[in-house]
């Protein structure tokens, strides 16, 4: 990329320089193929006609450094004072940058001030209270249940031909009652008036809670631990797992965790099916709703140390008294309507009775439908009232949580740049601690490389474009000396940069017999080391990452990014290198040609 802005006229001693750090960055000098060293040839005869200033100083000094691989170490000292005095950024750039070529005495003398940069910045900016939130997943936005329809207008429709009914088969029931006896119907009628007005007014409410939560069941669906459809891993019984975990953490004061849940189990059910059912279709990990769900626990912690977490259980439970007074006015009516069919069979004959009977039919039929057709119209109304408002509280506490969650995710996580520094870090004390292990200095080491790999089970993260990065590392050193290949390998936890596992193996040139890499796709690549004195040795470098990247990106792209950045390509190339040719790789290696660059300084 850098090419190609120069080659669109983008040439100045920053970009230049830049260019010689991407074409050395992880490679060796052995590395590069005769056109990329000819390059760099060309590249440092352009130096003299760039600007004046910081950056043409600092290109001179790393074509110098270039220079000393090909002179003797004692005459190195000019460079280093050149090298020392460039700013702490610019020097720590080089030296990062140039890893696998600087060697020997020049890195002798650059050594102990590079650890001791590193041991100062290894955990600086807060890494062990910031690194988990690199690995933290982008949260998905917040949810609720929106009102369901509203079915009013079906209810409408019926309502006035059920109603006319109704009203027909009573009038013509109280006309009847009025012929056979004025003075009793007088006293009956009213009281039958006013039983069906009280059960009217009594029962609306009765009927709408109870309608409400047969919805609600009905909508929020979710299978039992137990049931079939909920084994396995599936995103519900993640949910449920999810929510049973915040729960038993966000305790309120002076309750066991399993009293809790135990408490809560009803609630949590029903929370688990919304969550379900608002993001199921998404196809996302648990992982990504997990800041809601920790939301909601936390709610009901806070809401229970308040003692309103079952007010809105409450709230949907229709009081007894209103229960027993809508019963004992339907009975009223009952009786009442009995009493005028005595009435009217007292005073006139079987035929009008006939009538009055069917009349009573006609309006308990009648008005049964029109009073359901009633109390769905109004009960819709006030539905979707209530769940229109339920449903925008909820979506703003929400949206609020998810804003709080995500600005402290974004101030919490680390930048590229932090974290490629204290990985480096880690990899520069690694480095250290097994040369003073085998009391190597870089004199003796004719070559080194280190492979970076994930060690399970790890969390791991990514930025568009970049390299993904693990919570837990293997770091693989293989140092070359002149007596064979000292390998040190290590789990990191890269976090606290804690280490376990650790193991160490010698080997001769020859015992190397061959490497291997094995790539596939649905599952990552593999270097195989084949020795002959044991089994073949499996390392798993880099997982299959093709169906977690954007859909802009290449995977053939992303894929080369991620084994540059795991020291891949170098590593293969010294082992296959020492494998093919055992010890006489080391005279190949030194009759290539070294650098020879024109004069800049």
């Amino acid at each position: 990329m850098i090419s190609d802005a120069i080659a669109n006229g983008h040439d100045n001693a920053e970009v230049r320089f830049h260019w010689v750090l991407a074409m050395l960055s992880g490679r060796a000098y052995d590395d590069l193929s005769t056109e990329e060293r000819q390059r760099l040839h060309r590249a440092s005869g352009l130096v003299p006609g760039y600007t004046e200033g910081k950056w043409k100083d600092t290109l001179c000094v790393a074509f110098e450094l270039l220079e000393t691989l090909s002179i003797p170490d004692g005459e190195t000292g000019r460079v280093l004072e050149r090298l020392r005095a460039l700013s702490p950024g610019l020097r720590d750039m080089i030296l990062h940058h140039f890893d696998l070529v600087l060697t020997g005495g020049l890195k002798d003398s650059l050594w102990a001030e590079h650890r001791q940069r590193a041991e100062a910045a290894r955990f600086g900016d807060h890494r062990a209270q910031r690194v988990w939130a690199y690995f933290e997943p982008d949260p998905i936005g917040p949810r609720a249940l929106p009102p369901r329809p509203s079915t009013v207008a079906a209810a409408q429709e019926a309502l006035p031909v059920r109603v006319g009914l109704f009203v027909v088969a009573t009038a013509f029931l109280c006309v009847l009652a009025l012929v056979a006896d004025p003075a009793a119907a007088a006293v009956e009628l009213p009281v039958a008036l006013g039983a069906g007005l009280t059960a009217a007014h009594f029962g609306r409410r009765w009927w709408f809670q109870e309608h409400r939560l047969r919805t609600r069941n009905r909508v929020l669906q979710v299978p039992h631990p137990r049931d079939p459809a909920s084994a396995g891993d599936g995103f519900t019984n993640q949910v449920r797992h999810s929510f049973d975990h915040y729960f038993g953490i966000r305790v309120p004061h002076g309750i066991a965790p399993h009293e809790w849940l135990g408490h809560t189990v009803h609630i949590r059910n029903s929370l688990v099916a919304e969550i379900a059912v608002l993001y199921r279709e998404s196809r996302i990990g648990v992982d990504r709703v997990n800041w809601l769900i920790r939301h909601l626990a936390e709610d009901a912690r806070d809401r229970y140390s308040k003692g309103t977490l079952f007010d809105h259980h409450h709230q949907n439970q229709t009081p007894a008294g209103t229960k027993a007074l809508c019963v004992v006015a339907l009975g009223v009516v009952g009786l009442t309507t009995l009493a005028l069919l005595v009435t009217v069979a007292s005073g006139v004959g079987a035929p009008q009775l006939l009538l009055a009977v069917l009349a009573v039919g006609g309006a308990v039929w009648s008005g049964h439908a029109a009073g359901s057709s009633w109390l769905e119209a109004r009960g819709e109304d006030r539905r979707l009232a209530e769940e229109t408002r339920e449903y925008q509280e909820q979506l703003a506490v929400r949206q609020a949580a998810y804003q709080n969650w995500k600005s402290f995710l974004d101030a919490t996580r680390p930048s590229e740049q932090e974290m490629e520094t204290w990985l480096a870090c880690d990899k520069t004390l690694f480095v250290d601690e097994a040369l003073r292990h085998y009391q190597l200095t870089w004199r003796d080491v004719i070559t080194h490389t280190i492979l970076v790999t994930p060690a399970r089970p790890y969390k791991r993260g990514r930025v568009k474009g970049g390299p993904w990065r693990y919570s837990r590392y293997s770091f693989r050193l293989f140092l070359v000396t002149q007596d064979g290949v000292r390998e040190v390998s290590s789990e990191f936890d890269f976090t606290d940069a804690k280490r376990g596992n650790r193991q160490r193996s010698n080997y001769r040139f020859d015992a190397l017999s061959s490497v291997q890499v094995t790539e596939r796709s649905e599952v990552g690549y593999d270097l195989e080391l084949f020795l002959t004195n044991g089994p073949a040795r499996n390392i798993r470098v880099k997982d299959a990452d093709s169906h977690q990247l954007a859909p802009d990106e290449d995977a053939e792209e992303i894929s080369e990014v991620n084994l540059d950045a795991a020291g891949f390509i170098h590593t293969f190339r010294l082992l296959e290198g020492i494998a093919a040719d055992g010890k006489g790789w080391i005279e190949r290696s030194n009759s290539k040609n070294l650098p020879s660059f024109h004069a800049v300084g």
